[in-house]
């Protein structure tokens, strides 16, 4: 799934395109696209009509356009494939098309939600004061939100007696960081993933948290990571930050740091790559 740099990716790219035009008409062309809208594709399409568009706003991997003047956003669920594209009017309609939204403007674009698996989608909720969509109000500041609090965060992770990966992850914590991130920041900090976090140090944390951040904007500068056609921008272009990979896909290939094989193992119905040199495994596994 797209993480925090891929979602931010998009989300700039509505911020230039979509934010401040005015829905002229919506198109569910998929049922499916709007199951988590629970009044149906019908009642989804009605309420955008006529409504304007505010800035696009993200809080993790979320992502939302909020309706002005209504308390009400569309909630955007990527899912595995979903794409956000900006597209002409009248080009011809991508395979998977699943939502398609028109705008009152002179402008001849179009947004079309497009998603292969159909494991995303869009729905409509209503805001919290603080501008979320009411479904994510329980989820953490990511770790580039200038609110995000260090502090909080270490002892978060003191009292969770949990490893150090799964913090990583764990979206009521931070928000944002996947599977790849995690790893690409666990290597950098010399981390295994395995690491309980009860004897974190605040220096340690702090240093942690300073390499999640700078390999998200690192990410985020070459337009996220795209190991395949599904993870694009509105313009349906594809981000390059697989070619500065250091753990994540690297199995059996020399560790940058070291030389060691870089190495993998199953985590969660996942994998994890790490330096079996440089992130040593803790003597107990928590």
């Amino acid at each position: 799934m797209p993480e925090l740099p891929e979602v931010e990716v998009v989300r700039r790219g509505l911020e230039r395109w979509v934010a401040h035009r005015t829905v002229a008409e919506a198109e569910v062309l998929h049922p499916r696209a709007v199951r988590r809208h629970l009044a149906g594709a019908d009642d989804f399409t009605h309420r955008l009509k006529g409504h304007r568009v505010g800035v696009p706003s993200r809080r993790g991997k979320y992502l939302w356009l909020p309706l002005e003047d209504t308390g009400q956003a569309i909630l955007a669920h990527l899912g595995m494939s979903g794409q956000l594209l900006v597209q002409p009017q009248g080009s011809p309609d991508e395979k998977h098309l699943r939502v398609r939204v028109r705008f009152a403007d002179a402008h001849a674009t179009e947004l079309r939600f497009v998603d292969q698996r159909t494991f995303g989608g869009l729905s409509l909720h209503e805001t919290t004061p603080d501008g979320l969509p009411d479904v994510i109000a329980h989820i953490a500041r990511d770790p580039l939100d200038p609110r995000f609090d260090d502090e909080a965060f270490h002892q978060a992770l003191r009292r969770k007696r949990t490893t150090v990966k799964r913090a990583l992850l764990d979206q009521s914590l931070i928000s944002g960081v996947g599977n790849i991130y995690a790893d690409e920041a666990l290597w950098r900090s010399r981390l295994h993933y395995d690491r309980p976090t009860s004897g974190f140090t605040r220096p340690r944390t702090l240093e942690l948290l300073g390499h999640v951040r700078d390999v998200m904007r690192e990410a985020l500068a070459v337009g996220g990571t795209s190991f395949d056609s599904l993870y694009v921008n509105v313009n349906g272009e594809s981000g390059y930050f697989d070619r500065s990979l250091d753990a994540y896909g690297r199995e059996g290939l020399p560790c940058k740091r070291c030389g060691t094989p870089m190495r993998r193992r199953p985590w969660m119905n996942r994998s994890s790559y790490f330096c079996p040199k440089c992130q040593r495994p803790p003597r107990v596994s928590s």
